[in-house]
């Protein structure tokens, strides 16, 4: 289109960088635009349930398009009075296959057996009765088509909600597995953060991984100096990253990896702060153990604190000889630790879940002071899980969803087809790190790895997106449904190789670290610098209106897949999406 061409109306479809949220109605000329950003005209639809487009006889003034759904359902026309329906149909044919119909020249069908979707959407909305449990609708990654009229006889506020049999899952189902992963967890809901989503691109060829024997104490002694400092840190989590440490270096050295102790100190420096950290903890421990039941009494959240500590603590890892039996000093140990870490951050208090991270810790440490505080270090990392908004759980849910669709698209699909886009069924082995998925031994070997913070930023994600392509066959070959993906899940608890899974989580790193055009949100969840080619960022806020792009623009940029920008929040992640705005939606 020529300039004075574009520059004489509004553009009436287009692909845009983002489409906010709003929390209150605005105007959007004659159409009122609902709290969740769309047009209280609009129609949206996912291109999963699009079966064919028809199109007008040429010559026969404006053109126009209708689209069908698989279910038989027909959308009212978008008219096109100034042109652009073959555009929407280049555009639309990046993402389904679009054959002529034998019978109608004018109908287009859908095929979308041939080719996935390359890119899903999710479309959150801003009503708090939708949230993570609510949230498992038909297909929750959805590519939204909104069409936005100013004159119209025909008004559809929705094509949502209409029938909510359809649109979820029993919360049952989901409150079940939940249930079982962290009994008793209660999840908070909440809208969750815009996100960026990956379609695939050539990764190259993934690098073969070899594994070296873990860190001897010979080692570990020829890199410290006769003050005690570590010579030459980054050498020595190297070698931990690529093969742990022996079971004897670990009370040590996990007090470096955790932060407890600064790697640049002297073995004084350290004897001096671990004289401090002593007298801190019992100073905290001595606020709950003076508190008498009269008191207790009245403070309800000190009370609740204490009945779940000392529920969980009983059925934390008994069958370890380190905790087994009646009245067993480790189980003690287990519990003050957990009571103390209460007063040390009273906002948080206790989670359950909690206890799984402290338990490998003091077993390790042997000690209750060494262990609260490397505990403490370890929650400053895991905080964000525990927190009543849970906003670490859905950041990297979301966060795993960019890797896994990068590097298996149609596993992504499949995903979402059996209502399980959302990689719900992650959740425990987010939360608590692995701790219920591995034996106790190879937990210590894999939060160890985990704890260098090589190869990249997010390594853990990568280990999740290890185990589901170990388990992507069974999967699909077997045509598993929502419940039985999360039967299968669940049941590879204790099953799981933790070297294989390594080598696959690091060959996986490489080979995107190696990877020329790696995605700007990919690059972001693994802390890369930026690759070659990326996606640039929208500057488009919550509070303004969204300004049309200029298709030719968009076509030009040097990309080698389609990414665009969808409703929902801002956040540092961005959404993908497709919106079209016609001027006149009406029948024909």
């Amino acid at each position: 289109r020529g300039s004075d061409h574009q520059n004489s109306y509004e553009a009436e479809w287009d692909m845009v960088n983002t489409v906010s949220f709003k929390k209150k109605p605005r105007s959007n000329g004659d159409a009122t635009v609902n709290a969740n950003g769309e047009s209280k005209w609009s129609f949206q639809f996912s291109l999963t349930d699009l079966k064919s487009i028809k199109q007008n006889k040429e010559g026969m003034g404006w053109s126009y398009l209708v689209f069908c759904l698989k279910d038989d359902v027909i959308l009212p026309a978008l008219h096109f009075h100034h042109g652009d329906s073959k555009l929407l149909i280049e555009s639309l044919e990046r993402y389904v296959v679009l054959c002529d119909s034998p019978q109608d020249k004018r109908i287009l069908l859908v095929n979308c057996q041939n080719k996935s979707l390359s890119l899903s959407f999710e479309n959150l909305l801003d009503e708090p009765t939708y949230g993570l449990i609510q949230k498992l609708r038909k297909d929750p990654y959805t590519a939204t088509m909104g069409g936005f009229s100013k004159v119209t006889n025909y008004i559809f506020d929705s094509l949502r909600g209409s029938d909510p049999s359809t649109q979820q899952r029993p919360p049952s189902e989901m409150a079940d597995f939940l249930s079982d992963a962290i009994p008793g967890l209660k999840i908070n809901q909440q809208e969750e953060p815009g996100f960026e989503v990956i379609t695939r691109i050539a990764l190259g060829k993934r690098p073969e991984v070899v594994r070296r024997e873990p860190v001897s104490a010979e080692e570990w002694t020829k890199n410290m100096d006769l003050e005690g400092r570590i010579l030459n840190a980054d050498s020595i989590k190297q070698m931990i990253f690529k093969g742990g440490l022996c079971h004897a270096l670990r009370k040590e050295v996990w007090k470096f990896l955790l932060g407890y102790f600064p790697w640049h100190s002297t073995r004084e420096e350290r004897t001096n702060l671990q004289k401090r950290k002593i007298d801190e903890y019992f100073r905290m421990k001595l606020q709950w153990k003076s508190v008498s039941d009269e008191q207790e009494k009245r403070n309800s959240r000190l009370r609740d604190y204490r009945n779940l500590i000392e529920k969980d603590v009983n059925r934390t890892d008994r069958t370890n000889k380190f905790y087994e039996g009646q009245n067993n000093p480790g189980l003690i140990l287990l519990h003050d630790i957990l009571m103390t870490y209460c007063m040390y951050d009273f906002d948080l208090g206790y989670v359950q879940g909690m206890s799984d991270l402290l338990s490998p810790i003091l077993y390790v440490m042997e000690n209750e002071v060494d262990a609260f505080w490397c505990f403490v270090s370890y929650m400053d990392q895991m905080h964000e899980n525990f927190e009543e908004q849970m906003q670490g759980m859905k950041t990297q849910l979301i966060q795993l969803s960019t890797l896994l669709r990068l590097l298996d698209s149609g596993f992504c699909s499949y995903l979402e087809s059996q209502d399980s886009g959302y990689l719900y069924f992650c959740f425990r082995w987010l939360l608590i790190r692995f701790k219920r998925e591995f034996s106790f031994q190879n937990i210590l070997r894999l939060w160890e790895v985990m704890w260098t913070e090589l190869p990249c930023q997010n390594f853990h994600l990568l280990i999740c997106c290890a185990i589901l392509e170990s388990e992507k066959q069974q999967i699909m070959d077997k045509h598993y449904g929502f419940n039985e993906i999360l039967k299968h899940i669940n049941e590879l608890s204790m099953k799981i190789d933790v070297e294989d899974v390594l080598c696959k989580a690091e060959a996986i790193s490489m080979q995107m670290m190696n990877c020329k055009e790696l995605p700007q949100a990919v690059c972001e969840v693994l802390g890369m610098k930026n690759s070659a080619v990326t996606i640039p960022d929208s500057d488009i806020g919550e509070d303004e209106n969204v300004a049309p792009m200029n298709h030719s623009a968009l076509t030009c940029q040097n990309i080698s897949m389609p990414v665009a920008a969808a409703n929902g929040t801002r956040d540092n992640t961005q959404q993908v999406a497709v919106t079209l705005s016609a001027h006149r939606l009406t029948p024909t």
